[in-house]
């Protein structure tokens, strides 16, 4: 793990956490393009459930499926905890989104609204 995230990472954590998922993804995404392994799956992972969550408040079922199950599978890796974030407690919570989604299935995906948070993992 690195020993300190940039703070532009904490920046897309703080905007994910207020569902400011558009301005996460820019974020974040700027630290992406740039970040070597592991690192860079690790922001990607990020990127997919907040893109995810944005497509949800759009009411598309589709995109915020797939993104999700993309940003859970990608971010596997990085459990219990990574970089200072709770990264099993965020998978989680997406998981049982997704699943919850999927169920429901497309024609109810407006009575979803996008709550999820990032936590920060307890300090050792």
């Amino acid at each position: 793990m690195p020993e300190e995230m940039p703070s532009e990472f904490w920046e897309g954590i703080e905007q994910f956490n207020n569902q400011e998922f558009y301005a996460c993804h820019d974020t974040l995404e700027a630290l992406w393009m740039e970040a070597g392994e592991p690192e860079k799956k690790f922001y990607q992972g990020i990127l997919q459930i907040a893109v995810a969550l944005y497509h949800l408040g759009n009411h598309n079922w589709r995109g915020a499926v797939i993104l999700l199950g993309e940003g859970i599978n990608r971010l596997s890796y990085y459990q219990p905890t990574y970089a200072g974030i709770a990264v099993e407690e965020l998978l989680g919570e997406s998981a049982k989104l997704l699943s919850a989604l999927q169920q429901a299935g497309p024609e109810r995906v407006a009575e979803f609204v996008p709550l999820l948070t990032i936590p920060r993992a307890p300090q050792a």
